[in-house]
Order: C-alpha cells, then structure tokens, then sequence
C-alpha cells in the first residue's frame, strides 16, 4: 500500500482549505469548498484501492481473483453527489445574498451580522 493517495487528499484539502479561509469573495469561497470536498474522492478511493484488482465485476473472472473494494465506489458516487447539491444549494444562496446586499464579499456583509 502506497501513501500517495493520502498525501495527494491531503495537500487537496489543505489547498482547498487555504482558499476558503483567503476568500474575498463568496462564490470562490464555495469553489474552494468544492475543491476541500473532493479530497475526500481521493482518501476513498485511496482506501478502496487494492493492488492489482479488478472491477468487481463477478460474472467474468476467476473464484478467488483480487477485487476492488465496491462499497468504497458507491461512497465515492454519494460524495459526488452530496457534494454536487451543497454546491448548488451555496451557490443559490450566495445569489440570494447578492441581490438583497448587493455585495458578495464576506467582510462587507454587515447585515448578517446578529
């Protein structure tokens, strides 16, 4: 097992992560978001990995065969999605704010402040 997939998740996330806390503006700040999220595309499908493995396909390869792990794909699929409708839904609100505002730029929004 390599430590590649776990590093490359990491440095995704930390800049993903840099973007968020750097952000001037919302809707970059719901880019880098999406950018943080899809690390965890990498770490999953870095755990799901197995060296020489095949699809999980069961119908065509020998009993015993090296597969790869497809509970592992089908959390990857959900992620994509989760990920995909948080976005959309961020995205819709930082809309919103925008036309009640008339600004997207996080320190400028002094109404949202309680």
């Amino acid at each position: 097992m390599t430590a590649l997939p776990f590093v490359a998740a990491g440095w995704i996330f930390l800049i993903g992560l840099y973007g968020m806390v750097t952000s001037r503006n919302l809707v970059h700040a719901v880019g880098s978001l999406a950018v943080a999220q899809s690390s965890t595309y990498v770490l999953l499908i870095g755990v799901g990995f197995r060296h020489g493995g095949t699809a999980p396909v069961f119908s065509d390869i020998p009993v015993g065969s090296t597969v790869v792990d497809p509970v592992v794909q089908a959390l990857v699929l959900t992620d994509i999605v989760v990920g995909a409708t948080v976005t959309a839904l961020l995205l819709s609100l930082v809309i919103q704010i925008r036309k009640r505002t008339g600004t997207v730029d996080p320190e400028a929004l002094t109404e949202l402040r309680g």
